[in-house]
Order: structure tokens, then sequence, then C-alpha cells
């Protein structure tokens, strides 16, 4: 289960892409995901990650019951987008599919899931 291929450089200019960013990831639909400690913890792990391995500095960061908050700072912030969509989005699809089955199916997309078996989170 991974996000669109939309790359965030739409967004994020290549000349720009070493800056200070306010960022905010909303869970499609808005729906409240973020309600269970595990999938908060799965966004508080990523980003750890991402801070030991991808050289990303968070300033700050808040996580909402459908959405999250973050300012940041990193060499390739249109790749740390990237990154973090695609990790987040498969480990909470995953642990929806776990634990809250009747959910995951709200989070199913269906071109995308009759083409390669992808599902999405994240809006774009």
């Amino acid at each position: 289960m991974l996000v669109r291929n939309i790359m965030p450089s739409i967004r994020v200019s290549k000349y720009l892409n070493d800056r200070t960013y306010f960022l905010t990831f909303t869970v499609k639909d808005w729906l409240y995901i973020f309600d269970v400690y595990e999938r908060r913890r799965i966004l508080i792990k990523t980003l750890q990650y991402c801070i030991e391995n991808k050289q990303l500095r968070v300033l700050t960061f808040v996580i909402m019951l459908n959405h999250m908050h973050l300012i940041i700072q990193s060499p390739d912030v249109a790749g740390f987008i990237r990154d973090f969509k695609k990790q987040t989005s498969f480990e909470l699809a995953k642990n929806l599919r776990i634990h809250n089955p009747e959910l995951a199916i709200m989070f199913e997309d269906e071109k995308a899931n009759t083409a390669s078996g992808r599902r999405l989170i994240f809006q774009n």
C-alpha cells in the first residue's frame, strides 16, 4: 500500500529544496486514524529514521487526529516528502488491515487497486 506516484517536486522547487518548510500531511477524507497510539508511533519512528539517516532536521511537529504539521529543514525536502509519505502510508495501511479492516477499506483507491494493488492514505 503506497501513495500515488505524484512527485512532491511540483510543490517544492528544485532551486528551493534545501530551505525551511512548514508541511501539513492530511489523511484521505480527513478520517481520524491517529486516535490510536501505535499509528502515531509509526509517524514518529519514520521521522526518527529520517533524522538519523537522511539529514532531516525537525524544528517542531504536532500530530492531530487526522493530520500532522511539521517545520523541517533538509538538504532534500522533496525527497523527504516522497519517502515519508511512501513509508508511513505502507505502515499505516498494514496497521489498519490488521486492527481495523473495516476502516482500511475506506482508504482504497479504486483505479490504483485495479491496476497495481496500491492504496492511498495521504491526500495530495
